[in-house]
């Protein structure tokens, strides 16, 4: 009997598309949380709501099945419980709601041009030229891609955009010029640390100018309602206050993925001659690649908002719009057609997935899940008679790791950030305010290194292969550590040189 029962559980095992252990885990997960009572404040089918977010978190967690069928999967049962609404077909628009977004369309639009880059072989010829400037060791081709990250940030208001419409091909091409491809399990090569350097680079950036990411304007505009409009951030204002802690967190970061996730390729002497024989080989640039130069120029000029600048707010367009516009110019010249589209499943894998997860945030926020977490965390501060110091670390801390539960930056910032800062102004000296207040900007961004899903770049990078869902995490997690002591320690006494307090 028991022999019967163990090859049908081994049968069961390689008949069925998904981890047997993990899936009970999960189940398992689910069932519990659904059992415990919903908490005070809250209806029932936000904490029905909340059970299945957790329960999908966990699932792509403990890799039940690949990520965009678990996305699938939470698709599926919010519609089916119909926690967002009373009718089945409200239920299943709310969980295809998502779909919609100009940042998930964003992100595919910004994967196809990348593709682009390779067909044409430019994506090669700027990785070689990368190589030859800085290949005598991988953490030196690191250091590159942070600094050409950091050159685009203050003219590229999307992260996406830039770290995964730019950088992201570059990084992928230099990959490729030292055989180190996810498809044939060469990652760990160079490709792993590349991209975790093209990830955080992007996330550090983007908190160092205003103008680096979409939802600062709207930080800049919470931190000035909270302290009724005693700090108000220029564009000079953020630079400079970011400045001295950003330029340590990006010189810094290389070298810490080196030891958090080093490369098995460290020394590479021979890359520099290589690169340049390479280079020659290659011969003059095709035309297929001028136009690639000239897709991205446009896109980095309509991205940076040249045209609104010299001719008007009329001229303004949403990165998503030229994204499609960059994407439409490579298929109308012939530089990529149709099946590449239709064959780059990448895009189409972090669609289903990226988009199921954003819309898992916005239901939590819509269900006022997102409301009644801000306010408890209010309450227990109060109520705790903690000092200043330790409210103002615990707001830092809850508005950073809170993002676990974010599939947008702008939607969290938009949930919490007002709330968190509030909270702050009532309860901490005047004198300390300021520093407090520059504190919460750069946690805004910090807070982006955490997971796979956290900003529009995360999915891009992690979509291509190069690093797995748990190293991902864990380089994240030990990312925004440091991060944040470096801005408490380094920030702080910067600030006070300033005169901010």
């Amino acid at each position: 009997m028991l022999a019967k029962l163990i090859a049908m559980l081994r049968y069961f095992e390689e008949a069925v598309p998904f981890r047997l252990v993990p899936a009970l885990v999960t189940t398992a997960v689910l069932v519990i949380l659904l059992l415990v009572p919903t908490p005070e404040g809250l209806k029932p089918n936000a904490w029905t709501l909340v059970a299945i977010f957790l329960t999908t978190i966990v699932a792509i967690i403990l890799k039940v099945m690949p990520i965009g069928v678990m996305a699938l999967m939470a698709i599926v049962i919010v519609s089916l419980a119909q926690v967002t609404s009373n009718s089945s077909k409200d239920a299943v628009a709310d969980a295809l709601s998502s779909f919609d977004s100009p940042l998930i369309w964003l992100i595919v639009a910004a994967v196809l041009i990348s593709r682009g880059l390779k067909k044409t072989g430019l994506g090669s010829r700027l990785g070689l030229i990368f190589i030859s400037m800085l290949g005598k060791r991988t953490i030196g081709i690191g250091y590159g891609l942070a600094i050409c990250d950091l050159l685009l940030a203050p003219f590229t208001p999307s992260n996406t955009a830039r770290g995964g419409g730019i950088v992201h091909p570059i990084m992928k091409s230099i990959s490729s010029s030292f055989q180190s491809d996810p498809e044939t399990g060469t990652e760990g090569k160079v490709g792993t640390y590349l991209a975790l350097v093209n990830y955080h680079a992007n996330t550090i950036s983007s908190g160092m100018f205003i103008t680096a990411t979409a939802p600062n304007p709207l930080v800049v505009d919470y931190v000035a309602k909270a302290t009724n409009m005693k700090l108000q951030l220029s564009w000079t204002d953020w630079a400079l206050c970011m400045l001295v802690p950003g330029l340590l967190c990006m010189l810094l970061m290389p070298a810490l993925i080196y030891l958090l996730s080093p490369p098995q390729l460290k020394a590479t002497p021979d890359a520099i001659g290589y690169a340049r024989s390479a280079l020659e080989r290659m011969g003059p640039v095709s035309p297929k690649e001028k136009v690639m130069i000239g897709t991205f120029a446009l896109l980095l000029l309509l991205w940076a908002n040249v045209p609104a600048m010299i001719f008007g707010n009329a001229l303004t367009l949403d990165p998503t719009v030229v994204a499609f516009v960059g994407l439409f110019i490579l298929i109308i010249t012939g530089t990529i057609d149709w099946d590449d589209v239709l064959s780059e499943k990448s895009a189409w894998d972090t669609l289903i997935w990226f988009g199921a997860l954003v819309m898992l945030a916005e239901q939590l926020n819509k269900l006022g899940v997102i409301k009644w977490f801000s306010e408890g965390m209010k309450d227990m501060i109060v109520a705790s008679g903690m000092g200043w110091g330790a409210i103002a670390a615990v707001l830092a801390l809850a508005l950073v790791y809170s993002h676990y539960l974010f599939a947008s930056t702008t939607a969290h910032i938009s949930a919490m950030f007002l709330a968190f800062v509030t909270v702050g102004a009532q309860l901490i000296p005047p004198e300390y305010l300021a520093p407090f207040m520059l504190m919460m900007v750069a946690s805004s961004t910090i807070m982006m290194t955490l997971t796979h899903y956290a900003t529009g770049t995360s999915p891009i990078v992690f979509g291509s292969g190069y690093v797995t869902l748990g190293n991902w995490w864990r380089v994240g997690f030990v990312m925004s550590v440091v991060e944040l002591i470096i801005y408490a320690v380094v920030g702080v006494a910067w600030w006070k040189v300033l005169g901010y307090w």
